[in-house]
């Protein structure tokens, strides 16, 4: 645990329990004892995924609860002997949570290209087991050792392989970006040379990719090309059009984008009196995406990059997955350029704003026009596939955007937009995100309705207002705390005289966690309206004396 989280452990434990385990976590009820073998295979496993925890004292399964756990009792000793086992430390946390002990051991992500091993097995976890890591994520470890392929020097290239207008076309758009007008004076070997596209007479990888003729990528890297296909339904199997290209990425963007741009259809909308127009395909959005799969694409599998246009859909697959520490879900957070050298040209030219953004900007504009976040579903180890749906969600969030203003909302961050997005579509804020909310509060645009970890976001009365849907702020405000309590009391008054368990209260309020409920249960008792009977399991809740007598001269 960091410094800052360490003040309330118990908090930062719960919110580790509203996780899937695949999030790096692992638990385990380990209620009496808990295997040493089995926890140091769970230390190299979690270690081999790039660092994460195992839990000791929870359950496993969601809605997890704390049920405490008595296993090593001299946690000190058995971290000393992970250490010596595994050959890194192991980081242990002890935290006494009101319903029990909960250890907490962390491991480290392994060295950059090597794998940790236990009892000589390399091991990962698969689903609630620990097995040997199979051979795909074994060689994706030992290749982060790897250096930038596009950056190795091509052993027969010379420059007759490039493209003399794609060079002229990089020297204007690189003195363009950097106001450097010397570069006009560079020949073409030394303007490589300067770009580090090119070295001692050799050229780069890169240099082929991206200024490469159509005859040099054939003979050298001819999987070096994106196919284009165009299908008139989703459920259509044949393609209508399928175009190759095959020659530097430099001279195929834009017409890739004007192909793409011809069977772009205009969507119109309506909210109330407020009417607007948006291309199905936002062009930012598409070349964005495209650069992101020939950049980071890995290009020692020979697959080529497709794009795959529908009327309202958009797939782009590039070979070779995520670069080693990427995900869906860190994407936005996190870079890690599988091919730096072409990242790094691409931003000296001003295809991109600066190297690894690419991503947000994707994002953010997706959201800006109502549609849906770009979806990475598809992608596995063996390719990255990031789909863009041609469709407006809600045209009342796009009023709400426009009422936002386009200054105020050009000054928005990649975070502010993700949040508004995620309290439109009504789902938790990633952890990221949290650290905005005080601006847009403070800004009036979203309103905290409850206190504490009961309390949520929705977009702010005035801004409902303008919009003339007052009922859809009530709707969004939903039930009070106090109302929240009464259905409790209601729930306890209908189970008597058994008594109402915890988890039927739970079911009560299914969208709370459980310390939400714990907090308005505890309420209730310090206001003398319910009693408990019985102790943990066995427990219930029962109505007190007053309140049931209050019950009765109501009824």
């Amino acid at each position: 645990m960091n410094t800052q989280d360490a003040s309330n452990p118990v908090a930062l434990l719960e919110s580790w329990m509203a996780k899937p385990e695949a999030e790096r976590l692992e638990f385990k009820e380990a209620k009496a004892n808990y295997d040493y073998d089995k926890l140091a295979r769970y230390c190299c496993a979690l270690a081999n995924e790039g660092g994460g925890r195992i839990i000791l004292g929870v359950t496993d399964k969601r809605p997890r609860r704390v049920v405490g756990s008595k296993a090593f009792p001299e946690p000190g000793h058995t971290v000393a002997r992970l250490t010596r086992g595994l050959q890194f430390r192991i980081h242990f946390e002890e935290v006494q949570h009101p319903d029990g002990r909960v250890l907490i051991f962390s491991a480290p992500a392994h060295m950059l290209g090597v794998p940790v091993q236990y009892e000589g097995i390399y091991w990962a976890r698969a689903g609630d087991e620990l097995k040997a890591m199979p051979p795909d994520q074994l060689r994706r470890i030992f290749d982060e050792a790897l250096p930038d392929f596009s950056a190795e020097l091509h052993p027969q290239a010379v420059l007759s392989d490039l493209d003399p207008a794609l060079i002229e076309q990089f020297r204007a758009r690189w003195r363009r970006k950097s106001g450097n007008s010397a570069l006009d004076g560079l020949n073409p070997q030394q303007l490589l040379e300067d770009a580090e596209l090119a070295q001692g007479g050799k050229l780069t990888l890169a240099a082929l990719i991206l200024l490469g003729t159509k005859a040099a990528l054939g003979r050298y890297l001819a999987q070096a090309e994106v196919i284009f296909e165009y299908r008139s339904s989703e459920a259509s199997i044949a393609h209508q059009q399928r175009i190759e290209y095959r020659q530097g990425f430099l001279g195929i963007l834009d017409s890739l984008w004007t192909t793409l741009n011809l069977r772009n259809e205009t969507l119109h909308f309506q909210e109330g009196l407020f009417i607007g127009d948006i291309p199905a395909f936002n062009e930012a959005v598409v070349r964005e995406a495209i650069l992101n799969a020939v950049a980071h694409r890995d290009y020692r599998q020979p697959g080529s990059v497709f794009v795959r246009q529908f009327p309202r859909k958009l797939e782009i697959v590039s070979p070779g997955g995520f670069p080693d520490g990427i995900t869906a879900e860190n994407l936005l957070w996190k870079q890690s350029p599988r091919n730096r050298r072409i990242a790094e040209a691409c931003a000296k030219c001003g295809l991109v704003e600066r190297s690894g953004q690419g991503a947000n900007r994707m994002f953010e504009e997706s959201i800006k026009e109502g549609k849906p976040r770009p979806d990475f579903t598809g992608t596995d180890a063996w390719q990255v596939e990031v789909t863009l749906r041609g469709e407006i969600q809600n045209p009342e969030f796009l009023r709400f955007l426009e009422n936002v203003g386009k200054e105020r909302l050009a000054s928005f961050t990649t975070n502010d937009l993700l949040i508004l997005d995620s309290i439109q579509r009504d789902v938790p804020l990633a952890t990221e995100l949290q650290a905005r909310v005080p601006h847009l509060l403070e800004q009036g645009i979203i309103e905290r309705i409850g206190r504490g970890r009961g309390s949520r976001l929705i977009f702010s009365r005035g801004l409902y207002r303008y919009l003339g849907k007052a009922g859809s702020y009530t709707r969004a405000k939903g039930l009070d705390r106090e109302t929240n309590k009464e259905l409790l009391v209601r729930h306890i008054r209908e189970s008597e005289p058994a008594g109402a368990k915890f988890a039927d209260l739970q079911e009560v309020l299914r969208e709370f966690s459980r310390r939400q409920v714990q907090e308005l249960v505890r309420e209730l008792r310090e206001e003398g309206r319910v009693s408990l009977s019985g102790l943990n399991r066995g427990g219930r809740w029962h109505l007190s004396v007053e309140e049931a007598g209050n019950a009765r001269n109501s009824e």
